[in-house]
């Protein structure tokens, strides 16, 4: 028996929590937002599969409007277990953990604050995003998402932001687009050379 699934692809749910994130995240913090958040099946294994399923489809020359891809390292190589859409300016693309958790514990703590009701999960969600904001847990224990998104928010403007080098953002502007999505790959290293 056939069954037509009304769900969105595991893409578009992934899409869709980076959109909401809208900073490189690791899988853990794309499913636990998707879980909480929307309705799906978005799996930690999904999401590596998926990610693969874009490098090969980009080899094949499959055009799309966005691709799932890994985040940046400064050396522009792929930030391993961070992802990241295609469609954002490389600068959004390039990992700064410092500013990329509190900016997203933001943007979650605010979208739920928007809602009418946050259910369970949402609630749940926002407990554990408190525990990585410095006043965070104080902040939350009135279940006050805009409160959250406060703290997070006075944590991040007392966070030192270097924007990537000019050369880096040139550096990146000349590589082929493979290597711009899905980042430099380092040379293999060679036994018995010093």
């Amino acid at each position: 028996m056939n069954r037509l699934s009304t769900l969105p692809s595991a893409r578009e749910q992934a899409r869709r929590t980076l959109l909401l994130i809208g900073a490189p995240a690791a899988a853990s913090l794309i499913v636990d937002v998707h879980g909480a958040l929307f309705d799906g099946d978005l799996s930690t294994a999904a999401l590596a599969a998926l990610l693969r399923d874009e490098e090969r489809d980009f080899a094949q020359d499959v055009p799309a409007a966005y691709r799932i891809c890994p985040a940046l390292l400064p050396d522009l190589a792929a930030a391993r277990g961070l992802f990241t859409l295609s469609t954002w300016p490389v600068i959004g693309r390039i990992a700064a953990p410092a500013t990329d958790e509190l900016a997203a514990v933001v943007r979650i703590a605010e979208f739920i604050a928007m809602r009418e009701t946050a259910g369970r999960a949402a609630a749940a969600l926002l407990r554990r995003l408190a525990e990585r904001v410095p006043g965070g847990p104080e902040a939350y224990a009135v279940q006050n998402p805009a409160a959250l998104a406060d703290a997070a928010r006075t944590a991040l403007a007392g966070v030192a932001v270097t924007p990537p080098p000019e050369e880096t953002i040139r550096r990146w502007e000349e590589l082929p687009e493979r290597q711009q999505l899905f980042g430099v790959r380092g040379l293999p290293h060679q036994r018995g050379r010093r």
